[in-house]
């Protein structure tokens, strides 16, 4: 196999670079940022230096200004100017703190402090001449204030500031120049560091695309090409020691051992297919194609294994099959007349059907005509019971006629006794009495004529009353029979009703016998039909049955 470098070993050195040449930028960024902070500060150092040396300044000359003018007009307000800078704003204390804390030279703390001193000096004297201003003394201030010594020392003081400004600014503005020079330097390695590391990409890149990722793109498709099947494609690569070389000798080897169990496995299924089930599976696959040959192996035993008991079976299922077409025949035959004897007896259930409806109607005309009767007769027994009533009625009636009978004989005989009375009187008057006689003699005629119709009208009374007793003990006789006759009815209509029911109840049940009958008719006719196509069936499975044998022996079996 040729040599070649591996792929990991020039990309861990192109890699290793890159990261070195990183990271020294990221050093260099980083100094240049320091830089750039101590630029900064040294620019700010500068600047609060001059600004607190002119604050100094500033405030010695303001004083020395607000002196000069309370010497010349006199006002107050110059004098209260003047001790406010000195008790409460005190600007020259507050610069020469402020500098120190930023940091000057001994020379230059010097400068300051010789500053200090004139301007300590002149601080009484200038308070003598604002004392002398107050005394009236103004031409002597004013010679001390704008005379030579004043002036002398505040010139001192401006040359004093000027040298110490121009030691500090020289001083911050080499620093500052030094800094730049740095900053300067370290941009330019950063630029090279940049540079180096884009040719070092750009190597990269170009080695990754030539000896990477082309040859990843070739296998990529030499394993497309396998994945749809096709182990016979063109591979342009060749193996080599690096890695990308032996993923292609890997891919190579891969093809060749697939094609080999490719072609084993299509002669074996070629062999099975023509029903060689007498074959062997050799033991020459590998890694995970062992299951694959297993799996052969176990389908081969399985066959004919399963191809044996087929054979068994399809002798079974023949011989079954033919007993089947037998018994089928004979069920079907028993099955027919079954049907028929089954239809036989649906008849003649329909015919006691019919005959137990007619009587059920039968039973419901006389159990309507023997409720119609019953209700005459309670209609009757009624009527008999008002006649009853009227009877009885009558008889009252009657027993009151007798008593007024009775009474009119009583006034007959006490009107025939009057008469009799009358008529003696009558005698006894002679002539005058004669008229009265006749009268009376009328009125005993009256008298006996009313006894006599009153004993014939109480003939017929009393006879009357003998009938109405006999009517009324036949009426009381007629309605202990109709009773009789009603409770007769009764049960009567009873047992008509309890008929009717009891015929109504049969002909429900002979309605639902023969609605079973029928679903057994048609049970009885499904079974005959099925029995039929059992036959069918019967003969249909042992002709499939002798078919299966045949196909069965085609097939070449271990013994």
């Amino acid at each position: 196999m040729k040599k070649a470098m591996n792929q990991s070993v020039l990309t861990y050195i192109l890699n290793g670079i890159s990261i070195l040449a990183l990271l020294f930028m990221a050093y260099c960024l980083l100094s240049y940022g320091k830089m750039n902070a101590e630029l900064v500060t040294a620019n700010e150092e500068r600047f609060q230096l001059t600004y607190n040396v002119n604050r100094f300044m500033n405030a010695s000359a303001y004083l020395t200004n607000e002196v000069r003018a309370f010497a010349s007009t006199g006002l107050k307000e110059h004098y209260d100017n003047y001790w406010n800078e000195v008790n409460t704003l005190k600007n020259r204390e507050e610069g020469i703190s402020a500098m120190q804390k930023i940091g000057i030279t001994e020379e230059e703390q010097a400068m300051m402090d010789e500053m200090a001193a004139i301007s300590n000096e002149l601080v009484p004297l200038e308070e003598q001449a604002m004392k002398d201003v107050q005394e009236g003394n103004m031409e002597e201030a004013l010679n001390y204030v704008y005379g030579t010594e004043y002036s002398a020392a505040i010139a001192k003081i401006t040359s004093l500031k000027e040298q110490f400004l121009e030691s500090s600014d020289g001083r911050n503005a080499e620093t500052i120049s030094k800094l730049r020079r740095r900053s300067e330097l370290t941009l330019i390695f950063i630029f090279g560091v940049v540079v180096c590391v884009g040719i070092i990409q750009l190597l990269s890149m170009i080695f990754i695309n030539h000896r990477i990722l082309r040859p990843i793109i070739t296998v990529r498709d030499q394993m497309g090409e396998i994945s749809r099947g096709n182990l016979s494609a063109d591979f342009s690569l060749k193996p080599n020691t690096s890695e990308i070389g032996m993923l292609v000798s890997s891919i190579i080897e891969t093809k060749q051992e697939l094609k080999k169990y490719i072609s084993d496995i299509d002669s074996k299924m070629e062999e099975m297919a023509q029903g060689n089930m007498d074959i062997s599976i050799g033991t020459d696959y590998r890694g995970e194609f062992l299951p694959i040959q297993d799996a052969m192996r176990e389908i081969v035993e399985s066959l004919n294994h399963a191809l044996l008991r087929i054979n068994i079976t399809a002798e079974q299922v023949s011989a079954e099959s033919e007993r089947m077409t037998s018994n089928a025949q004979v069920l079907s035959q028993g099955a027919v007349a079954q049907a028929a004897a089954v239809q036989e007896l649906s008849a003649g259930i329909q015919d006691l059907s019919t005959q137990v409806d007619r009587t059920s109607a039968d039973a419901n005309e006389a159990r309507e005509c023997s409720t119609a009767a019953a209700q005459q007769l309670m209609h009757s027994n009624e009527k008999m019971d008002d006649l009853t009533r009227a009877m009885e009625d009558i008889s009252n009636a009657s027993q009151q006629i007798g008593g007024i009978i009775k009474t009119i004989e009583d006034i007959s005989f006490q009107t025939n006794i009057l008469a009799l009375n009358a008529a003696v009187e009558a005698a006894r008057a002679g002539e005058a009495g004669k008229g009265f006689a006749i009268v009376a003699g009328e009125v005993q005629s009256l008298a006996n004529k009313s006894a006599t119709s009153a004993k014939n009208i109480t003939d017929l009374i009393e006879n009357s009353i003998k009938m109405i007793k006999h009517g009324t003990a036949l009426t009381s006789q007629t309605t202990t029979a109709l009773a009789g006759v009603m409770v007769g009815a009764k049960k009567a209509t009873d047992l008509i009703e309890e008929i009717a029911e009891s015929a109504t109840q049969q002909s429900q049940a002979l309605h639902q016998l023969t609605q079973g009958m029928e679903q057994i008719a048609d049970v009885v006719q499904t079974n005959a039909t099925t029995a039929e196509t059992s036959v069918d069936s019967a003969k249909e499975l042992f002709s499939q049955a002798e078919e299966l044998k045949v196909a069965v022996h085609k097939f070449k079996l271990r013994k």
